[in-house]
């Protein structure tokens, strides 16, 4: 019996693997305002509503719509950065980090069109799964 890679786990909660383990960001959407949220919510974040409200995909584009320069981190983690709130397609804004892009304000815009990509952090758990984030990447400029 060849010996099986363990299958990626995901860093964040709303961070899912369907049955191919193909990721996908999950979400939530109030039937009564609309609003989209990351993650399950039993209430509306928006207009406070406790029920109808549906489990969804969340958008896999976006665009840029705040960002810093992290120059300082944790131990280990490699600086600088560009942390970043984008604006997804479909609703809702997520935080995560833009790659692909100098760290320095002069290269980057807001508005900036960007695709959410998935890798490995680099980070294994003790059974030997990888983790798998999410990333923000000018779009197009995937090359996975």
């Amino acid at each position: 019996m060849p010996d099986q890679k363990p299958s990626p786990r995901p860093a964040v909660p709303f961070l899912k693997l369907d049955d191919e383990n193909a990721p996908f960001l999950a979400g939530s959407r109030c039937g009564e305002c609309g609003a989209v949220a990351p993650g399950e919510r039993p209430i509306c974040n928006a207009c406070g509503a406790r029920s109808n409200i549906a489990a969804i995909r969340l958008g896999t584009r976006g665009k840029l719509y705040s960002y810093t320069i992290v120059h300082r981190s944790f131990p280990g983690v490699k600086t600088p950065f560009i942390a970043a709130i984008v604006n997804l397609e479909g609703g809702g804004a997520i935080k995560g980090t833009l790659l692909d892009v100098t760290p320095d304000p002069e290269a980057i815009a807001f508005d900036l069109p960007v695709d959410v990509v998935f890798r490995d952090t680099g980070q294994v758990a003790a059974d030997g799964a990888p983790f798998l984030s999410y990333y923000f990447t000018p779009a197009g400029a995937a090359a996975e």
